[in-house]
Formats: structure tokens, C-alpha cells, sequence
């Protein structure tokens, strides 16, 4: 085979401008010499958020010679926004250079198609690797080792400070905080997630008591004083009169004694879940993922392990976790909650023979109910991953942003934080009716009943703030939005699904146990496959087209494992690493499609390495 051509990285560019680099534009060739990591994200995206944290180490081993760069594409509009962006680069402790890129411009020059997509460019400038989705970290790792020893040999590796400029910081009492929890005694428990504490404050919802955690990054148990966590979230009052803690970037549950300031650990190993672990057992022993979201319903802790798109529950009497609903599949389905669909359940809240869940993804509100010996999943509001807005009215037509809470309201009503909104709606269940409560809030992810007052969490404003429930809802002009992404044309009759997988160097596909790949396909709506959906261990599959159906959206679920490769040249066994570590690549694409004449035959998705047929 010819060697193939190599590819000019495209420049980098976006109309919001560079953050962490102290108002420089960078361009490519600023950062000619150094290996450059390229990092497709959006912040609504909790892939995007793993991603993140599996580049720290990387990012800080290899400081004088990996430049990592954010681009930032965005999702929903509020995205688009650059004081947006701007607070999610605090937010989630982005300490490398981010290009603020509304319109996709950059995406679209380097043909990304799933948030997260990794591109590495090497000191020359030149794209060598691209991957979608999760795992990859190892990969990049052995990479850049490759490519530092060719580019010192040759000459052309520049070693040195990068072009990271730290903002400076802002000194608020809260800073991004997730969730709210009222104690008993009145006062507020609050998650300060990007300080990485629990926060006690007074009945005032503003004079803080104490502080619990250190304020560093870490998973450690022991009084408040000593206690770490990483970017908590969710809280929920348990029996015993302790709170549950869901400690999302170190995906475990934490439990906190408000009466001797004592923090432990109920549940996750603080690894993350990958498809193919335990999905029930000890507590202690299973591996969660971005539980992000808490609440005590039908006599269990229920968990929204947001990383995962399901539903789990903790049973304290037992001491185990297990999934509960959802199949692990990012979409809108509703059923059994076994068959069930969801799109990272951010938000939980419990009222009576409901638990209320804010599907945030797919801007959706949802609940779970029992359904004879088992649970289901309705839908109250919401169509789908691609349509979103703020528009009051019928459910079946209301449209929500991005909602990360869900609060039970004393009439039976929930009310929503319409994060991306910045509002609080209102869901009625006995009218069927969605109205607005209050706007002008900036990111607000949460909100506690207190007497005749809802106190909200603004989240990017790092305060709580107290509104009187109203007797009417606010009425404001009807916003309906798509997804920024502009659909794929596809040509009707067959179309080949290619996606794309080579195994990293020193790495090969782990077969020993059976096919080492899993492809998933459906579509919304069903209709528009006629034939190649379901299961398999192919990655590449033909797709049948149905006719009379224009438009819709693929959804394609792909997985690899990978092994390093243990063997020497001769083909002996090397050293007597007889267990060779092994490695989980996974990807969910949602590719909005449009069926057209002189649309494209083959469908490349890109889960790692490049794309021969390019």
C-alpha cells in the first residue's frame, strides 16, 4: 500500500476569540515544534467532561512539550455564548488555551462529528490522529512518547513553557455551585463544585457556618477539615439523618454527618464505569460514572449517573448499587425502564408515586413510576437530542434548554431549572401546561421549597437566590431552536456505515475472549432505517434507507478493546506480562441526517485512528 498523504492541520479559528492565553490569538504556527492535542468540546457534553479529566495527567506530564487546545463547538445556543464559555472554562478547571468557535467554524475544517473528537497534530504541523469519544488517553500517551523521540531526532521538537495564562481569580463565598439541600435545623447545605467543598449556610441562604473538604481535588474520607472531594453535585437527605453526596468527578457516593462533620464513602471505587463492568454488587466494589444528581424514592437512594445515561439506585439496608433504568443508549425513549432511553439525567426529585428526573441532553423532563413488579419511564416534555427552546404552553409542543434540577412543588406541579434558559418553568401535571416562573436567572441548576419561597441556585452568578412562588406564571415570547450542527446529506437506497478503528500503536484488538467490537444503530424516527439497525460486532454495516422518510437522526453506539501488545518481534511472550493492560475506546454519535439526491453513499465515523478513504 502507498504511504498515505500527509494532511496540513487546518488553521485555527473562531469567531469568540482565545481564553487562558491572556488576550493572544494563537495560531498554528505559534505553536510550531510542539505536539498540539486538539480538544472538540462542548460543556453541556459529560463526555467532554471525562475527557477533560483524563488529559490532566498527560497534560502535566508532558507540559514542555504538549500544547493541549480547547475548541470549544458548540451544542445548544446558550453555548454559543462567550461569558458562557468563558465561566465553563473556570468551571470545570480548564488550565490550557481555549478557542471560543460559535459557528463551528474550526469543527467543520477538521470534519468532527461527535463531541468529544481528540486531534493530534505533530510538530510539524501535520494532523497523525484523531479520535471520537472516550478511553483514549493511553493511546495519546504512547503517541506523544512517538512522537517526541522522532521529532528530537530530527530536530524539529521545541521544548518549553506553553502558551497557558491562568485568569485571575474571583473571591465570591460560592463559586459554580450545583445543588442545594435544606437541613433540618433550616439552614442550606450547598455543593460549591468548582472549589470542590460542601457549603454550609445560614437560614439567609448567604452567611457561610462552615466549610467541609479542603478545597483540593481529591477523594479522601475523614472530618471536614481533612475530607476531599472532586466537583461535587447532587445531595440527598438519607433516613439516618446523614446526607448522600454524589461526588461526580471522582464517581462515587460520599456520605456527610451534619452532626459530626464526618465524611465517608457509601459507594464507587472511584474509577469510571466502562460498558462491560459490574453493573450491581457491593457497594464499595462497582464503578459509577458522573453520578451527578440524588434522591430517596420508593426506599432507595436513586442516583443520575449522568456518564452512563441510566438510573441507578443505592439500597443503604444492603449496602449495593445496581442499575435501575436506562440501557446505557443517549436518546429519548420511553417504557420499561430496562428498554428505556435517556440523555445524562442531571436533576432528581421525589413526590409521591413519582420521581421526576431533568433529562438534560435531550432538554427533557421525565419520571419514573412502578409499573407492576418492575418501574417506567414517561415523558412530560421534550422530543429529542436535537430540539430545544423556551416555549410555554401544551407539553407535547413546550420546549425546554439544557435543565439540570427538578423541585416537587406542593400542588403536585414540578418546577424546572431551565439551565440554558437561564428561567424557572413550571411542569403541571394535572393540566398538561408548561409556564415560566421566573427569568433573568444565570444558570440556574437547582432550586429547594422553603415554606412559601423556592430559593434557586444561579449557578454562574455563585449565589442563592429566594423568589416568591407567584400565583401566575410570567409570560415570555416563544423561542424554538435546532442543534447548530448542520445535517449530513445521505443519498436514499443503501448506505455504507464505515466506523473507523485502528488500534493505537503498541496495541491490538483483544480477541481473546470473543469479537472485541460492538456497533449499535438505530434512528429517530424509527422509520427512517428499513433495514441495518440493532447489534453487532461488525463495525461496518450497510445501512437500508427507507423511502419517504427525508430527515431524522442515526444514532450509532461503537465500542473497542484493545490490549498492549506484549509480544516481541519474535513472537514470544515480552517479560512475563502474561495479563497485558487493556483498553475500552467507546463513542456515541447522534448524526442528524438529510436524504437527498446526490447526498453521500458511505458514512465515516471516526472512532480512532484516521480515515483511509479520505
Amino acid at each position: 500500500m502507498a504511504p498515505r498523504a500527509r494532511v496540513r492541520a487546518p488553521e485555527l479559528t473562531g469567531r469568540g476569540g482565545w481564553l487562558n492565553t491572556g488576550g493572544k490569538d494563537l495560531t498554528l504556527a505559534d505553536l510550531r515544534g510542539r505536539i498540539v492535542i486538539l480538544d472538540f468540546w462542548t460543556f453541556c457534553c459529560v463526555n467532554c467532561l471525562h475527557v477533560l479529566d483524563e488529559l490532566r495527567e498527560l497534560e502535566e506530564k508532558h507540559r514542555d512539550t504538549v500544547v493541549i487546545v480547547g475548541v470549544h463547538s458548540p451544542k445548544f445556543v446558550h453555548e454559543a455564548e462567550h461569558q458562557a464559555v468563558v465561566d465553563a472554562v473556570e468551571r470545570y478547571g480548564v488550565h490550557h488555551p481555549v478557542l471560543d468557535d460559535p459557528e463551528l467554524t474550526t469543527w467543520k475544517q477538521y470534519a468532527v462529528r461527535a463531541w468529544p473528537t481528540l486531534v493530534v497534530i505533530d510538530p510539524e504541523g501535520y494532523v497523525v490522529a484523531q479520535h471520537a469519544g472516550e478511553g483514549h488517553a493511553h493511546a495519546i500517551e504512547t503517541l506523544v512518547g512517538q512522537l517526541e523521540t522522532e521529532h528530537a531526532a530530527k530536530g524539529t521538537l521545541r521544548r518549553g513553557d506553553g502558551p497557558y495564562v491562568p485568569p485571575e481569580p474571583v473571591p465570591t463565598e460560592l463559586r459554580f455551585p450545583g445543588k442545594a439541600l435544606l437541613l433540618p435545623g433550616g439552614t442550606f447545605l450547598v455543593s460549591d463544585t468548582t472549589r470542590h467543598q460542601l457549603v454550609e449556610l445560614a437560614a439567609d441562604g448567604e452567611s457561610v457556618l462552615r466549610r467541609i473538604g479542603t478545597g483540593e481535588r481529591g477523594l479522601d474520607d475523614g472530618p471536614a477539615d481533612r475530607a476531599r472531594f472532586s466537583e461535587p453535585q447532587g445531595l440527598a437527605a438519607l433516613p439516618d439523618g446523614t446526607v448522600a453526596v454524589a461526588d461526580t468527578v471522582n464517581h462515587a457516593l460520599r456520605r456527610f454527618d451534619p452532626a459530626t462533620g464526618e465524611v465517608t464513602t457509601l459507594a464507587g471505587t472511584g474509577r469510571q464505569w466502562w460498558q462491560g463492568s459490574p453493573a450491581e454488587g457491593p457497594a464499595r466494589d462497582i464503578d459509577l460514572s458522573s453520578p451527578w444528581d440524588l434522591a430517596w424514592f420508593d426506599g432507595l437512594l436513586w442516583i443520575a449517573m449522568a456518564g452512563v445515561h441510566q438510573l441507578w439506585t443505592y439500597d443503604p439496608q444492603a449496602g449495593t448499587v445496581r442499575a435501575a433504568a436506562g440501557t446505557t443508549n443517549e436518546g429519548l425513549v420511553d417504557g420499561p425502564a430496562d428498554q428505556a432511553w435517556f440523555s445524562q439525567p442531571s436533576g432528581l426529585a421525589a413526590s409521591g408515586d413519582r420521581l421526576w428526573v431533568a433529562d438534560s441532553e435531550s432538554s427533557a423532563v421525565r419520571w419514573v413510576e412502578r409499573d407492576g413488579d418492575g418501574f417506567a419511564v414517561r415523558t412530560a416534555v421534550g422530543t429529542g437530542l436535537f430540539d430545544f427552546g423556551h416555549r410555554d404552553g401544551a407539553a407535547d409542543q413546550a420546549l425546554l434548554q439544557h435543565p439540570l434540577g427538578v423541585t416537587a412543588l406542593p400542588d403536585g406541579s414540578v418546577a424546572v431549572a431551565d439551565t440554558y434558559n437561564h428561567a424557572l418553568r413550571r411542569y403541571d401535571p394535572a393540566t398538561g401546561e408548561v409556564s415560566t416562573l421566573a427569568t433573568d436567572l444565570r444558570e440556574p441548576s437547582d432550586a429547594v421549597l422553603v415554606d412559601r419561597d423556592i430559593v434557586v441556585v444561579e449557578s454562574a452568578r455563585h449565589r442563592l437566590t429566594r423568589l416568591r412562588l407567584p400565583e401566575e406564571a410570567v409570560r415570555v415570547e416563544a423561542v424554538a431552536h435546532r442543534t447548530r450542527r448542520a445535517a449530513t446529506d445521505i443519498a436514499p437506497g443503501t448506505l455504507r456505515l464505515d466506523v473507523v478503528f485502528q488500534a493505537p500503536a503498541g496495541q491490538k484488538l483483544d480477541t481473546r475472549y470473543g469479537p472485541s467490537t460492538r456497533l449499535l444503530v438505530s434512528s429517530t424516527p424509527p422509520e427512517l432505517l428499513a433495514g441495518g439497525d440493532g447489534a453487532g460486532t461488525d463495525l461496518r454495516r450497510d445501512l437500508v434507507l427507507a423511502d419517504g422518510v427525508t430527515e431524522g437522526v442515526l444514532h450509532v453506539s461503537a465500542m473497542a478493546a484493545s490490549c498492549d501488545d506484549t509480544e516481541s518481534d519474535s513472537g514470544s511472550a515480552a517479560g512475563s506480562n502474561v495479563y497485558p493492560a487493556c483498553h475500552v475506546h467507546q463513542q456515541d454519535w447522534g448524526v442528524p441526517v438529510r436524504v437527498t439526491e446526490g447526498g453521500a453513499a458511505r458514512l465515516p465515523l471516526v472512532l480512532a485512528g484516521l480515515d483511509e478513504e479520505i
